[in-house]
């Protein structure tokens, strides 16, 4: 039986590495991937490709003969960009994934997943699915132009599959946690930069930005892969757009103070109010992943933050 081949864009990112290491452990995919400056070369049972994404030409040349693609490319950083350059995140990230989805098209791909995020959800206590998003008073100012690029390349991936040729799948992820995420203080998220902040510390605390109330729906990453293979087996429908998390909402003091426990270290938090933090609530309900593709999470926080601990001990202190 022939393998299905898999492309996935952004192979050097932290869900693309992830995604390699998921997908090329398993005998009935073939495994291609792209990357821009961090090498996949010395990745055994890939291919790996370095392209353009926003070069059409390149685009097609390495898209001809694929079944699957899986577009984890995309242009980020950690909150201190998005407060002050959320700008960043719009024209890359439109281009590359206009010119992915038509090639998908015109290539006859049979399945494209796209990694949304659930920025475009208002702030609230509140579960929200995959109808609570209304109009654009409803965003969070910093994540105003991030949103609505999202949201314009998901209507894309609607568009197309309304064409008959390519399924499309949409993932709403969650706040992604876990090993080959960003673990530097300039461009990680609230997760990875706390990490840092717990494992390099010399002193007997740390401080983490903004009051530390405000809530993160986190999901490990083994379990948004586990919800990739679930769409390429599972979901029926031409088009899917489905939340993706744990479902539950935890303090950002809470998780830091798990992430300090699980270290074995002992440590007092400081919070910095004036330092840059976005005081926002979003929380998936992730109803229609669990009816419509049978997934849930299997990994709990506690172990999460303990796998991750133990791949950054590995990574960076051995």
């Amino acid at each position: 039986m022939p393998k299905i081949k898999i492309l996935i864009c952004g192979g050097s990112g932290f869900i693309g590495r992830n995604l390699i290491d998921f997908f090329s452990a398993q005998d009935q995919y073939e495994v291609h991937a792209t990357y821009t400056t961090r090498n996949l070369e010395n990745i055994k049972n890939i291919r790996s490709y370095q392209i353009d994404l926003t070069n059409a030409e390149e685009i097609n040349k390495i898209i001809k003969g694929k079944d699957v693609i899986i577009q984890a490319a995309a242009v980020t950083s950690g909150m201190k960009d998005i407060l002050e350059k959320p700008y960043i995140h719009t024209t890359d990230n439109a281009i590359m994934n206009s010119l992915l989805l038509r090639s998908a098209y015109e290539n006859h791909i049979k399945h494209f997943i796209f990694f949304s995020c659930s920025i475009m959800y208002k702030n609230s206590d509140l579960l929200q699915n995959e109808t609570d998003f209304f109009n654009y008073s409803e965003i969070l100012p910093n994540y105003f132009a991030a949103a609505w690029t999202k949201l314009y390349i998901e209507k894309m991936c609607e568009f197309y599959s309304s064409l008959g040729r390519t399924k499309h799948t949409v993932f709403r992820h969650s706040n992604i946690y876990g090993p080959y995420d960003k673990f530097d203080l300039e461009r990680s998220h609230m997760f990875g930069a706390n990490v840092t902040k717990v494992m390099k510390t010399e002193n007997d605390n740390i401080s983490i930005w903004g009051s530390g109330e405000e809530k993160k729906d986190l999901l490990f990453v083994d379990d948004l892969m586990r919800a990739v293979q679930a769409s390429l087996k599972k979901q029926k429908s031409a088009f899917g757009l489905y939340n993706i998390g744990s479902g539950e909402g935890v303090s950002v003091k809470d998780i830091v103070e798990k992430i300090i426990h699980l270290s074995g270290k002992k440590l007092e938090i400081l919070c910095e109010p004036t330092k840059p933090s976005l005081k926002a609530n979003i929380i998936l309900d992730i109803g229609k992943a669990k009816r419509e593709l049978n997934w849930s999470p299997q990994v709990t926080l506690e172990e999460g933050i303990q796998l991750t601990l133990n791949w950054y001990r590995k990574k960076y202190l051995a």
